[in-house]
């Protein structure tokens, strides 16, 4: 039986088991390693956030994008954005240095058994764990707005749907939404020869400023200091004090991760969408519906006025929202047994899907003894900063030490195999302590 079992191999889920492997402990990590950068983000995108805030964690600060780019003859320069391409490679990097061997199979159930879990996976025999931190990342809560859910498959699709943005050459496509995700697919699609059009419901966009250099007067520093979240002491708040969020009333904390460092575009965009993507803003949408092949969109303006659009495709660059009821994976009966907070209200008035987000301890532990979780889940816990890969950084050392402590309640492991032995991988039957 595993000490260990992280399920999910993205920044969190490589983080946290490379702090468990230094731990001692035996881990066990099940996914596809950067699944959602290597295959859910088009070819062409950048990083938004700065190199030096988006470091996977390992203890002692090893292994970071930096000594990376190093090992390329490359530098991970200050105000320069990286592409993609090479952040998901510096992941792969960091999994082959950091973390144990990353077993690449698809985790069907987690449930429930004995005082621990077992984890079935579709393609081999089930696995037995004392503790389970499920890092799952954003793709179980991708998030298409209501009216176009009664559309055909064909006539939309998410942000995240899509590697190669060339297929829509020469077709008209409605983007939805005012984030990142949004603009840069939008420019994307332009420079692949499609027409564009962005619509959202916010009247302006919002875009981020050009960096201010590293080194600065002190004045300065202390008047808009940095952080792995941008500038400002508001952003430093979210980016170094997730354990003080945590502490807010509930109600609170929801608003906090559902509002703060809200849709807002890259400095380096700016020029590539403006004036070669139209956009309609302060547009909502209320209804969409087939027109043959192609698509009408039914807007609504902020003064009431109703407009349609007609395009080919419809790109829903909506982002996730996260909710318990969202994770197939969980065994219905341990899904159940999980405290939720109380969803926060979408901004579009859409009904959240399935349950909150869980109440987490401060080491992420759930009410449910043994079960951990990492990442956009644990962002009603802790605040913002944990939708973005900087959050690995307070996640991973707190959630291993969570993990001892939770080893060291259920004692050592048992000398002699006893009950299932037969799932039990490496390890199985050996005395082990968990030193303070």
């Amino acid at each position: 039986m595993e000490d260990l079992v992280v399920v999910g191999a993205g920044p969190y889920g490589l983080s946290v088991a490379a702090h468990a492997a230094a731990a001692g402990l035996d881990v066990r990590v099940l996914g596809r390693p950067m699944a959602s950068w290597r295959d859910h983000m088009p070819e062409g995108m950048y990083l938004k956030s700065e190199p030096w805030s988006s470091n996977l964690s390992a203890p002692g600060g090893r292994y970071a994008l930096a000594d990376y780019c190093a090992t390329l003859g490359t530098a991970a320069d200050h105000g320069t954005p990286l592409p993609i391409g090479t952040f998901s490679a510096y992941g792969l990097w960091f999994a082959r240095q950091a973390a144990p061997p990353v077993e690449e199979v698809t985790v069907t159930e987690v449930a429930p058994h004995g005082s621990g879990f077992r984890i079935s996976t579709a393609q081999g025999e089930p696995l037995l764990a004392r503790t389970v931190a499920l890092a799952v990342g954003v793709m179980p809560f991708v998030n298409h707005p209501a009216a176009l859910r009664e559309l055909p498959p064909t006539h939309y699709s998410h942000s995240s749907d899509h590697r190669d943005l060339t297929w829509f050459a020469g077709q008209e496509v409605a983007v939805l939404g005012a984030g990142q995700a949004a603009l840069e697919t939008a420019a994307l699609l332009a420079e692949a020869g499609a027409r564009p059009c962005l619509v959202a419901r916010r009247p302006r966009l919002n875009w981020n400023t050009l960096p201010q250099p590293l080194e600065r007067p002190l004045s300065h520093a202390l008047r808009d200091p940095h952080s792995g979240l941008g500038t400002g002491w508001r952003s430093w708040a979210w980016s170094e004090l997730p354990w003080a969020v945590r502490r807010l009333p509930a109600r609170t904390r929801a608003r906090i991760a559902a509002t703060e460092l809200g849709p807002a575009g890259a400095w380096w965009l700016r020029d590539r969408f403006e004036g070669r993507v139209p956009a309609l803003l302060g547009h909502a949408l209320h209804r969409a519906v087939p027109a043959g092949s192609r698509t009408r969109l039914g807007l609504t303006t902020a003064a009431g006025e109703s407009v349609v659009l007609d395009v080919a495709h419809v790109i829903a660059a909506t982002g996730f929202r996260p909710g318990l009821g969202r994770l197939g994976l969980l065994d219905a009966g341990l899904r159940s047994a999980v405290a939720t907070l109380a969803p926060a209200a979408a901004p579009d008035g859409d009904p959240a899907d399935g349950a909150g987000a869980p109440g987490l301890s401060a080491c992420f532990e759930s009410s449910y003894p043994g079960l951990f979780f990492a990442g956009l889940l644990t962002a009603p816990s802790f605040g913002p900063s944990m939708r973005f890969v900087h959050g690995a950084g307070f996640t991973a050392g707190r959630l291993v030490g969570g993990v001892r402590k939770r080893l060291r309640a259920q004692g050592p492991l048992p000398g002699s195999a006893g009950t299932g032995a037969a799932l039990r991988g490496p390890g199985a039957g050996r005395q082990k302590t968990y030193p303070l």
